[in-house]
């Protein structure tokens, strides 16, 4: 269940961190708090974690090389709290591999919204384990293994992929050969709708065409419909391991 999560906070002000832990754990979420990417670490290692609340301004490691080092062993979802807002720093915690991002300052409600997001997208997904369930969608060559959560290139070399990015290409092979406006994205995705300057979408959908090797000019897979969205253009099918 969503609301038993066991939520970690990763924020370097004192305040912050006891408001968010009291706010999250008054609202039936558990909360750690770690000041630091050392104590994160820490608590990683003695805590199962469901989705981690991570400060983009940090001592020592950020919160961006923090969540480009987490992703690349685990699938924890991380909500990123950047302090300026601007346009760079939200489009590089999603390249790091962030699942969404929030400006401070914001109100407690609105990150625990953002938070209970996350998690119903991340619990729609089907489980790391149970091998019989396991299925994989092909496209194009290339494979996505819906069990292990990652890509294999037409030659079988897995690439990683962050959990963002897993959930747009299951979006899009879930829907081959239709086109999906960010509005629609955005909400399959993220389960929100678009503000006017939201670039996430398209972030996201420039690393996955660079995963899949794509020319950003010429698109053979993801391709852009011009005023309209994006559509993947290949033939999907699917199967069952036994």
């Amino acid at each position: 269940m969503e609301n038993t999560a066991h939520i970690l906070v990763v924020d370097d002000d004192r305040e912050i961190r006891t408001l968010l832990a009291e706010y999250l754990d008054a609202n039936g979420f558990r909360t750690l708090v770690a000041s630091n990417g050392a104590e994160m670490h820490q608590t990683l290692a003695q805590s199962k974690i469901d989705l981690i609340v991570l400060d983009l301004t940090l001592p020592g490691e950020d919160g961006l090389t923090l969540c480009r080092n987490l992703r690349a062993q685990s699938n924890i979802p991380v909500v990123m709290l950047t302090a300026r807002g601007e346009a760079l720093d939200r489009i590089l915690g999603l390249e790091m591999g962030a699942d969404d991002y929030l400006t401070k300052p914001f109100e407690p409600r609105e990150l625990f919204a953002r938070i209970r997001s996350v998690l119903r997208r991340t619990q729609a997904l089907p489980p790391n384990m149970n091998g019989n369930a396991a299925q994989q969608m092909h496209f194009a060559g290339w494979t996505l293994d819906l069990n292990a959560r990652h890509l294999l290139n037409p030659g079988g070399v897995v690439v990683a992929l962050s959990g963002a990015e897993f959930r747009m290409l299951k979006i899009f092979l879930e829907h081959p050969n239709r086109v999906l406006n960010r509005d629609q994205l955005l909400e399959l995705t993220q389960g929100r709708e678009a503000d006017p300057f939201d670039r996430s979408i398209d972030i996201q959908i420039s690393r996955l065409r660079q995963k899949l090797g794509e020319d950003a000019r010429t698109p053979a897979i993801i391709k852009t419909v011009r005023n309209e969205g994006y559509v993947l253009a290949a033939t999907v099918t699917q199967d069952q391991l036994q």
